[in-house]
């Protein structure tokens, strides 16, 4: 018995989405509930499950292709046995086995497409780019799914192993690239990194963006992070990190502040008496912005066990439309990376954005002395036709105040 499988309820407002990748082949013995798509929406991925057991006969749009929901996706003959499929599937599973025979060099497992390892372009990307053995890479994406970044540190660690990591057919086989040859690649903007793309250049074209910048001496909560972290830890099962300190700073500054945490909607300011802050983590497919709810109202143990929480499910690609919908402020974490300064954008309709560098030891003058001081740059990034100069700055000195006094978040200062 044939079963469609369709686009399913993809979320309030959202009524399409891209086919991102297929998971399953024609052929391909699949179990209930296992996913057969991924497909791409403005925000998340999302996986498609097969509602029942049986082989995939076929697909009814291709990789790339727009689908509205209740779209049909692909066709699952149900019942039909995984261990005996029909002749056309079983001859295509031989062939996927004699391929997967054949191809012995990393490069050409590799280029094997889905025959050995389920990969989403960008993984395959970075295999080809770095030339690594995806079969030899222990995935920790969904499924054990394998994510850019598994791939980026299995070529780090072969970087590291030199020349005893090259394979023999190398070192008997060399193959020269051919001179002077420049390639280029064109690939198709995903529908996540579109949408980026149009709500931040809406954002600029919209908002009238000023960033205010300050910096902070990090000496009181490092000092605080390294006396306490061990009992943290052990108490309330996870690390203590630096945004917990920021997103309760932030909440005193927006408290006293309010339009900070407002936007512009028509021709009315929306305020809020709670704070839901946006926190940028990295996907596979680009960056977003899950929301930590009542930021206001938790200590410091419960955003961070959020903001890990998103992090970890943000490689997975599980990550619903639910955890990035609402927000009144946005904190960007470009010190991760080693940014030094920027001027982040605001994440529309929110009104402004805290931006975070990285931490360097610094020459400062204290009490007429100068003195060696573990230093960051902050940055408030924020919508001029609602916010002004000084309330930006006062925000801003209000975050720098309480990360120097990290008493003054415990006393409401």
């Amino acid at each position: 018995m044939a079963t469609e499988i369709t686009v399913p309820t993809l979320g309030e407002s959202v009524t399409e989405a891209s086919v991102g990748e297929w998971l399953k082949q024609p052929g391909d013995a699949v179990a209930v509930d296992e996913p057969i798509a991924s497909l791409e929406t403005d925000k998340v991925a999302i996986d498609v499950p097969s509602p029942v057991a049986g082989v995939l006969t076929e697909h009814s749009v291709a990789v790339g292709d727009t689908v509205e929901v209740g779209a049909l996706l692909a066709v699952v003959e149900a019942g039909a046995a995984p261990a005996a499929p029909g002749k056309e599937a079983a001859r295509a599973s031989e062939q996927r086995e004699e391929g997967k025979q054949e191809r012995s060099a990393p490069q050409a497992k590799a280029d094997g497409d889905a025959s050995s390892v389920t990969m989403s372009p960008a993984v395959r990307r970075a295999v080809l780019e770095h030339g690594v053995d995806p079969t030899t890479i222990k995935g920790t994406g969904k499924d054990g799914r394998l994510t850019k970044e598994d791939v980026l540190a299995a070529a780090k660690a072969k970087k590291s192993g030199g020349d005893a990591a090259a394979s023999p057919a190398a070192d008997t086989a060399p193959v020269a690239a051919p001179s002077g040859t420049r390639n280029t690649e064109r690939v198709k903007m995903t529908r996540m990194r579109q949408t980026i793309a149009k709500r931040l250049k809406g954002a600029q074209e919209e908002a009238a963006l000023l960033t205010t910048f300050n910096d902070v001496d990090m000496s009181a909560v490092i000092e605080a992070r390294s006396k306490y972290k061990d009992l943290f830890a052990k108490k309330h099962d996870i690390r203590l990190g630096f945004m917990g300190f920021f997103a309760k700073a932030a909440c005193l500054a927006l408290k006293d502040v309010p339009s900070v945490n407002a936007y512009i909607e028509g021709d009315e300011i929306v305020y809020h008496d709670y704070v839901d802050i946006s926190v940028a983590v990295s996907a596979p497919n680009g960056l977003v912005v899950p929301v930590v709810r009542d930021c206001n109202a938790k200590g410091f143990a419960q955003i961070e066990k959020d903001i890990a929480d998103y992090g970890k499910r943000a490689k997975e690609g599980s990550l619903t439309m639910e955890d990035m919908t609402g927000g009144t402020f946005t904190i960007s974490n470009g010190g991760v990376f080693g940014s030094l300064m920027s001027t982040p954008i605001i994440n529309p309709p929110q009104s402004a954005v805290l931006g975070l560098h990285r931490i360097e030891d610094r020459p400062v003058a204290v009490n007429g002395e100068v003195v060696i001081k573990p230093m960051m740059y902050i940055a408030l990034s924020y919508d001029h036709r609602l916010i002004d100069g000084r309330e930006a700055v006062t925000a801003l000195k209000i975050i720098k105040d309480a990360i120097e006094d990290p008493t003054r978040m415990l006393i409401d200062l």
